[in-house]
This record gives structure tokens, C-alpha cells and sequence, in this order.
């Protein structure tokens, strides 16, 4: 899962026109791949990982790395953060890495990896929904791709009420979904650090040690055996470590300064695709009539709602 969403970004009257060159695509590029591998990425980890520890060494990894990148590349400077910052960012940090992606990680254990990415794909609805209820009016046109969005959510649970998946697991990401919404919609109303990736990286350690915490809350300590751990499992928590971290991360805030905003929020329903894409692939994961028509409404409703937001 991504640190932010642009759902919340507006570009100003004084933003300059942005060209899509051949460096736009590529970033784009990693951003659909990477973004939406890293639920395949998350489902071979927890295989034969416990959930939380592994969710949390992982960001604990990445905001070590990307701290000593923003110091290597800004200076150390460029770390420092006012306390009301810091305490937004753990804030930010526990609702996106802990609440939003560690409850989709413990889902995963249960919930095929596709179903999971389009659930969580419902994001920017959420994100309408809490404007909504501060006292914004989102466009009608927005309010009807919510509409949409939930029928399609229905359509999307209904393989939990089957009996097919796990309903804990569905509920558990759908939970995720709205946790992340709302550091999402948290982040555009509180005081961050000035650098981005700085306040990423201070996001990322909270998040992450507070994920271990809450794995040796529930035991998953008791009995452990690394050496139990397969290969693919280690792969795939370095590659959600360093591409799902950081490149897919870094890619992502450059394209926000280089690239225009209705380009970059695309990705809100592409990676979706992707993930399902590569979840049936490599997984084998059944394409049901429930995913294949929940998910094509969710992703044709954030469309609509991406679309009538960027203008």
C-alpha cells in the first residue's frame, strides 16, 4: 500500500503546465507495477510469516533507509521536525502503516490478494465521504461514483457472505480502507515536515514499530523459527521493502511536482487491475463472477469520482 493518496491534492491557479515526457511515463510506469504488486508482494509474505512483525520490520526497514537517503541527499537538516510535526506524522504513520496497510496484511492471511486491492481501491471513496462529512459538498457527479462505489462493494463482500473467503478477512480490509482514508484525509489537514520524505520516513517508523508492538500484543513471537521462513517469503518482504517502500514511493512524490495530477491519480484504479492481474497469474487465484463484476464497478466508480475531483 502507498503512503498518500492525491485525492486530497489540489494544484494551484499558479501551477505551472506540466509535460509528460519519457521520465513521466517511466515513473508512472513503476507506479502502477510496483504499487499494485505489493498485494502479491504481502500474501506470499504471510505465507509463512506472522502478519504484524513482518508488516513491521518491513516499514521499520524502509524509514531507516529512506532517513538515511533524505540525509544523504537533503542533508541532515532536512530531518529536523517541530514536535507538533512530529507528533502529526506518528499520527499519520499509525493510521496509514498500522490501521490501513497492517490490517490488510493480517487480512491476506485469509483474503486472496486481488479481492484485497480492489477493496482497498474504494479509498478515494472514503476520502469523499470524510470531506462530506466536514462540512465540504463534493460534486454530484462525485457523490454518485460513491453510490456506485458501494454498490460495488456489496457486489465485493458478497464472497465472504458465501462462505467462499474469510467475512473477517473482507471486513478486515474494508476496515483498512477506511483507516487509511482517514490518515489520508488527516495528512492534508495537519502539520507535517516541510520535506515529504521526510514526514514519510517519520510515518514509516511509527507505523512500523508500532505494527511489532502490536504482533508480540498477539503472540506472534511465541514459537517463531525464522529458519521456518521460505525463501519466497524473505524475496518478497525485501521487495516490498525496497520497491513497494521506496522506489514505488519515490516515484510517486516525484511525478506529484513533474507530472499532472490527472495523470498521476490514474493510478487508483490501475493498480487494482494489476494486482488482480498478477494475483491470478502467479497465485492461480479464482477470478469469480463477484470479483471480476464488484471489482469492474469499484474501479469504473473511482474513475468517475478521480476524474470530477482533478478538474
Amino acid at each position: 500500500m502507498r503512503i498518500s493518496t492525491p485525492v486530497d491534492s489540489k494544484p494551484t491557479a499558479t501551477t505551472p503546465d506540466r509535460k509528460i515526457t519519457g521520465a513521466v511515463w517511466t515513473a508512472l510506469l513503476l507506479v502502477y507495477v510496483v504499487w499494485g504488486s505489493t498485494y502479491l508482494g504481502i500474501r506470499i509474505v504471510v505465507e509463512t510469516m506472522p502478519p504484524f512483525l513482518s508488516a513491521g520490520a518491513r516499514f521499520i526497514a524502509a524509514g531507516l533507509l529512506l532517513t538515511v537517503a533524505v540525509a544523504w541527499r537533503y542533508g541532515t537538516a532536512a530531518l529536523k521536525a517541530t514536535r507538533a510535526q512530529l507528533g502529526s506524522a506518528v499520527l499519520v504513520g499509525l493510521l496509514l502503516i498500522l490501521g490501513g496497510n497492517g490490517l490488510v496484511v493480517l487480512a491476506e492471511t485469509s483474503v486472496p490478494s486481488g479481492l484485497a486491492a480492489l477493496l482497498v481501491a474504494a479509498v478515494p471513496m472514503w476520502v469523499v465521504v470524510l470531506r462530506a462529512s466536514t462540512g465540504d459538498r463534493p460534486p454530484l457527479r462525485t457523490l454518485g461514483g460513491v453510490l456506485v462505489g458501494l454498490a460495488g462493494l456489496a457486489v465485493l463482500t458478497s464472497p465472504g457472505l458465501s462462505g467462499e473467503v474469510r467475512l473477517s478477512g473482507v471486513l478486515l480490509v474494508v476496515a483498512a480502507s477506511v483507516l487509511w482514508s482517514l490518515g489520508s484525509f488527516s495528512a492534508s489537514k495537519v502539520s507535517l515536515p516541510g520535506n515529504p520524505f521526510t514526514g514519510s520516513a517519520y510515518q514509516m517508523l511509527a507505523g512500523g514499530v508500532a505494527g511489532v508492538l502490536v504482533g508480540l500484543l498477539r503472540g506472534e513471537h511465541r514459537g517463531l523459527d525464522p529458519a521456518a521462513f521460505s525463501t519466497a517469503s524473505w524475496l518478497a518482504l525485501g521487495y516490498l521493502v525496497v520497491c513497494g517502500s521506496l522506489v514505488g514511493f519515490t516515484a510517486y512524490v516525484w511525478l506529484l511536482q513533474a507530472a499532472p495530477l490527472s495523470l498521476v491519480s490514474t493510478y487508483a484504479y490501475v493498480n487494482p487491475v494489476v494486482a488482480v492481474a498478477l494475483g491470478a497469474l502467479i497465485l492461480d487465484e479464482a477470478l469469480t463472477w463477484p470479483i471480476l463484476l464488484g471489482g469492474a464497478i469499484v474501479v469504473a466508480a473511482v474513475g468517475v469520482i478521480v476524474s470530477t475531483e482533478r478538474r
